[in-house]
């Protein structure tokens, strides 16, 4: 007994039960984790390596094999390059059906999408594998449910001086120079508006995190949200482009009415003269 209790005494014994503890709860570790590392590890390679022969068959002819950008044979640009994107502008472009383009031109419009949910992922991982890039935003990032009246307020104001430049005060679009024009947002969903704040697709800018915040884009998505379930009391929304055009479709229709009621009354008259000149 008097052994142990001067062992216990001695300077470095505190040091080495440490030791000994550090040493058992990692040797625990290493027998555990390394096979779900290596599992993680070989499921996100599975996933690359579909996604760059998903690339290589449905990509590469405009962006390049390795994404490095592509010509189209006579200098002028088919596809841009790829590398350093990142995997959020590969899920907002292939995920809203804009690619594969069907043609290049001023403005790649949505269309109904060609790849899957599992085939987007697939290309989004590979062309992140090239270069660090932007990620796809989990969803806490575009989760608008819990989003207070105060925060919809202030998406209303950052949409209107960030915003409505492109897409209108409501959202709907608006022309752009050069045969471009910038889409409606009536139908886009939180996670793919996010993405475009995130990348700046096309002609959009970038409103990165250090530009607008992430609860400032949180709040922006609830505005549209907000903008995309307002209903129109009168029937026809006629763009919400406010007074004007409203006042113009008023004018049209109603003096297309005015003119046919005088064009009936004069027709009317006409027949009337002749038939009591008939009589006569």
């Amino acid at each position: 007994m008097r052994w142990g209790s001067g062992w216990r005494r001695r300077r470095f014994a505190g040091a080495a039960v440490v030791l000994a503890g550090l040493l058992l709860v990692g040797g625990a570790y290493a027998a555990v984790a390394p096979d779900n590392a290596v599992a993680d590890q070989s499921s996100k390679s599975q996933l690359i390596e579909e996604g760059r022969k998903l690339f290589a068959v449905g990509c590469s002819s405009c962006h390049g094999l390795h994404a490095e950008g592509g010509t189209d044979g006579e200098g002028r640009i088919a596809g841009p390059p790829l590398i350093g994107v990142g995997a959020a502008a590969v899920d907002f472009q292939v995920g809203t059906g804009r690619m594969p383009a069907v043609q290049p031109g001023a403005q790649v419009e949505q269309k109904p999408r060609a790849y899957t949910e599992a085939e987007t992922e697939a290309l989004a991982a590979y062309v992140a594998s090239l270069a660090p890039g932007p990620a796809i935003p989990p969803p806490q990032y575009y989760d608008v449910s819990q989003v207070t009246d105060e925060q919809l307020a202030r998406g209303g104001e950052l949409f209107r001086t960030n915003c409505t430049a492109c897409h209108n005060f409501a959202g709907r679009g608006g022309a752009l120079p050069n045969g471009r024009y910038a889409p409606s947002l009536m139908q886009s969903s939180p996670k793919h508006i996010y993405e475009a704040m995130l990348t700046g697709p096309q002609q959009m800018p970038v409103f990165s995190d250090q530009v607008l915040y992430p609860e400032d884009k949180r709040a922006i998505i609830a505005y549209i949200v907000e903008l995309q379930q307002q209903t129109d009391p009168g029937g026809f929304g006629l763009g919400r482009l406010g007074p004007v055009s409203e006042g113009l479709w008023g004018w049209v229709v109603g003096i297309s009415l005015l003119i046919a009621v005088a064009i009936w009354i004069t027709a009317k008259g006409v027949r009337a003269r002749r038939a009591q000149h008939n009589e006569e």
